[in-house]
């Protein structure tokens, strides 16, 4: 259908026939969820046509097509963002006006698409986005999780997880089941090799698990372009033919297992298990569907790299070298080298670590167990590498660090570099440390496979979804270019000394402050004043992303002004919002430190409301989308070097935040685009970090006996400052000064008060402040995820753009 033909009349009379069919109800008496659900399968009806003729015109025309493999989407809803890349946001809104309907309230009635974490989950929700907006051919490949990550409620400053049902009653409306793509994917049995008649060598299964991967596809819209492209999400199901071998529920649970939860606890042997399983699952169903889709274009399955590229994202897919090769070899006869070959020219990798513990190792016995076929094409693997370094008479030490199967682990990053062309990291300062030192080894071996790609956001949603009055805003200074082509936000430079402009931009962050404020005191009962400077730090509960130096902060300007009430500061509101990982007990004990911590500060009322303190339970991305443009200072301070780039601080600088920031990540390139007088940075820089490492002359007991001021805020964790927190405070304590402060938090400290007193003066110079935040928007075109997967597309893929 044609939809820059759609009226808004003909959208309500389909809207009221598509509610009739659907629910047999009028508009008057139906529920949000039942009008959401009624949008949702109107939309699909719209654009249904546009995604079958975009898959066809890619098979008749024998594109090129890359495949994003990634354990993580986290696309939150998905609504606002089809129908603003359909082009029928608007009219959607003022139709639903027509019938007396609150469209916030259908929104809010479709649950975030829950198949994601963090920043891995939400930048490739964003490269899916950005690869159908650019018109490249990139499909995406995960699973179906029935259940996020975990539904997080805080019960007396507790985290609790609860079940995260994102399915609900509703289910997925924009998925599609695609029965004729079903295949078999094998586990656990016996496997040996024999010869055949032809006297080829072939795995011989004996007790294998069978098991099928049914796919659901849910279309990843181009923003008002005509393309569609396609994420494919796998579920499980037990083959009719094998029922028997499941006699009892529990046999069927395990099996519901794989795509029931993202990330089971893998603190034990079946999670570990469980956990490799899920890995596993998705790469061979998504690799022996690419293959069949490739034989049918008839062309010769040497050359698949020509018109097929698979990307590992992160190491949890990294088996997808040694399961392409067993299908090219055991599927499809191939022989090796040829396999080899074409697996090679197939496959790359991004890195999102330089933590080398992060790095997925297995168990051996645990793999050869669990894939019994794919671990003998490891150890094949790994053989012929030994052996060819060792021919070329390279160092037998780095060969040993370099190889796949060492100290009785299957080393997934190391298979992941070794069995492909491309590895990139996600930030400049990353990639080089990288090079320098994760991986230093293979940089030596294949310096042509090294590049960098910074992250990206998806600027559509952070604006014109998440910031409607800061687009409104944009529209009215330089026109509505910027909406189709976000560069041309760098106009906003000529309009940095415009005192009308400047006051405009002032007042726009105001309004998204009520509106934060609004849902604060509606969630929490927290009042929280828009005067106040909104200091904001969301992301994942991690000790190297040091929300506790911001705590210690806290606590620093509580000590101070309940030794002065009278204090001369800028009232300030910190809001955090994070998960921690149900087994990390430290960043569980700094979100109960937070919560009682609040309760301390938002109770006492002789600090005249100078200071107040939120956490936001459950942080998700519908949740980031109130947040982020509410935000004046955005808290990006993470220990440098630790940080692989980061994206909320591109989505807080893309809506006006003023960045607080070490030079780590990402941090670096904001800091380039904005300049020094637009960002505040603080603290050691990478070089530093790394001269503690070396020389092992970090000493926090020495820094914490020397400085008054903090040995009194650290001291206040064990002395009774903070109530109803007596043992996380000690580990919290003891984390600092007996276990030697690990992200040299006490080091940066003082530095960080200082950057926060900068702040402070900052802003009560509202037209500075205003002019900050002002270039902040401007620059921030720089990070732009259309750019990076451009990148992608042109750099490692080689596709072709679809005009």
């Amino acid at each position: 259908m044609n939809l820059e033909q759609l009226s808004k009349e003909q959208f309500i009379r389909d809207f009221k026939d598509t509610l009739h069919e659907e629910q047999l109800i009028k508009v008057a008496r139906a529920t949000p969820a039942e009008l959401f659900t009624t949008l949702a399968k109107l939309i699909r009806r719209y654009y249904t046509d546009t995604w079958i003729d975009r898959n066809h015109k890619l098979s008749e025309n024998k594109e090129k097509v890359a495949y994003y493999f990634s354990i993580e989407f986290l696309p939150g809803r998905m609504l606002e963002t089809n129908l603003l890349n359909l082009g029928i946001l608007d009219l959607v809104k003022e139709s639903f006006e027509e019938l007396n309907v609150d469209f916030q309230e259908v929104v809010e009635a479709e649950h975030d698409m829950a198949l994601g974490n963090g920043g891995l989950g939400r930048l490739a929700a964003a490269f899916m986005d950005s690869l159908a907006t650019t018109g490249y051919p990139g499909f995406g490949n995960g699973l179906r999780y029935q259940y996020g990550l975990f539904k997080q409620r805080i019960v007396d400053g507790y985290q609790v997880e609860l079940p995260d049902s994102w399915f609900g009653s509703i289910g997925n409306v924009w998925e599609t089941r695609k029965d004729h793509d079903i295949v078999d994917v094998k586990l656990f049995g016996d496997v040996y090799l024999q010869a055949d008649q032809e006297g080829r060598i072939v795995p011989v299964y004996h007790n294998a698990q069978l098991l099928h991967a049914v796919p659901y596809d849910v279309p990843q819209i181009g923003f008002e372009n005509g393309v569609i492209n396609n994420l494919r999400l796998w579920d499980v199901e037990i083959p009719e033919a094998y029922e028997l071998d499941y006699p009892t529920i529990e046999d069927r649970r395990r099996v519901q297992d794989i795509t029931a939860v993202l990330y089971p606890d893998d603190s034990n042997y079946e999670g570990k298990q469980l956990r490799l399983i899920q890995e596993y699952f998705m790469t061979s169903a998504g690799l022996q569907t690419i293959v069949k889709s490739y034989l049918k274009q008839g062309l010769p399955l040497e050359n698949i790299h020509e018109k097929v590229s698979v990307h590992i994202n992160d190491t949890h897919p990294a088996v997808a070298p040694a399961e392409f090769m067993r299908i090219l070899l055991d599927d499809y006869g191939l022989t090796w080298d040829a396999a080899w070959e074409t697996t090679v020219q197939t496959m790359s990798y991004t890195n999102h670590t330089i933590l080398s513990e992060a790095l997925e190792k297995w168990d051996a016995e645990l793999f050869k167990k669990v894939l019994p076929r794919v671990y003998q094409v490891i150890l094949e693997i790994d053989h012929r590498f030994v052996s060819n370094l060792a021919k070329q008479g390279y160092d037998s030490g780095l060969i040993e660090r370099t190889r796949i199967v060492k100290d009785n682990q299957i080393h997934m990053a190391n298979l992941a570099i070794i069995g492909g062309h491309s590895v990139n990291g996600v930030a400049k300062l990353h990639t080089d440390l990288l090079k320098e030192d994760t991986l230093h080894d293979f940089y030596t071996l294949y310096p042509e496979k090294f590049n960098n790609k910074t992250n990206g956001i998806v600027q559509r949603r952070w604006t014109q979804i998440a910031a409607p009055e800061l687009s409104q805003a944009l529209d009215e200074t330089i026109g509505k270019d910027w909406r189709k082509d976000i560069h041309q936000l760098d106009r906003l430079v000529e309009f940095a000394n415009d005192d009308t402009v400047l006051d405009h931009f002032y007042q726009v962050k105001k309004v998204a402050k009520e509106r934060l404020a609004r849902y604060i005191r509606e969630t929490t009962g927290i009042e929280v004043s828009t005067d106040a400077i909104f200091d904001v730090q969301v992301k994942r509960l991690h000790a190297y992303k040091r929300q506790l130096l911001n705590v210690l902060h806290i606590l620093k300007l509580y000590l101070d002004l309940k030794e002065n009430p009278d204090k001369d500061m800028v009232p300030r509101v910190f809001i955090f919002g994070a998960k921690a990982a149900p087994g990390y007990h430290f960043a569980k004990s700094v979100i109960k430190l937070i919560n009682e911590i609040a309760n301390v500060v938002n109770n006492d009322s002789s600090l005249q409301g100078k200071l107040k303190v939120v956490f936001l339970e459950n942080y998700r991305v519908s949740l980031a989308e109130l947040i982020i443009p509410a935000a004046d200072v955005s808290e990006q301070i993470s220990l440098a070097s630790k940080e692989a780039s980061g994206t909320s601080n591109m989505k807080f600088m893309m809506t006006g935040a003023i960045t607080l920031a070490t030079l780590d990540g990402a941090n670096i390139e904001i800091k380039d685009e904005v300049g020094d007088d637009n960002i505040i940075i603080f603290g050691m820089d990478k070089d530093a970090v790394y001269s503690h490492y070396e020389n092992h002359d970090y000493y926090a007991r020495g820094i914490y006996e020397s400085n008054p001021t903090i040995r009194r805020v650290v001291d206040s964790f064990v002395n009774g400052t903070i109530p109803n927190a007596q043992s996380e405070g000690t580990e919290i304590y003891e984390s600092l000064i007996t276990h030697n402060d690990e992200y040299f938090l006490l080091e940066d400290f003082s530095a960080y008060v200082a950057a926060q007193e900068k702040i402070d003066a900052l802003y009560r110079d509202q037209k500075l402040w205003a002019r900050m935040s002002l270039m902040n928007i401007a620059k921030s075109h720089k990070f732009t995820s259309d750019d990076t997967i451009t990148e992608y597309a042109e750099d490692i893929w080689q596709l072709t753009k679809n005009e």
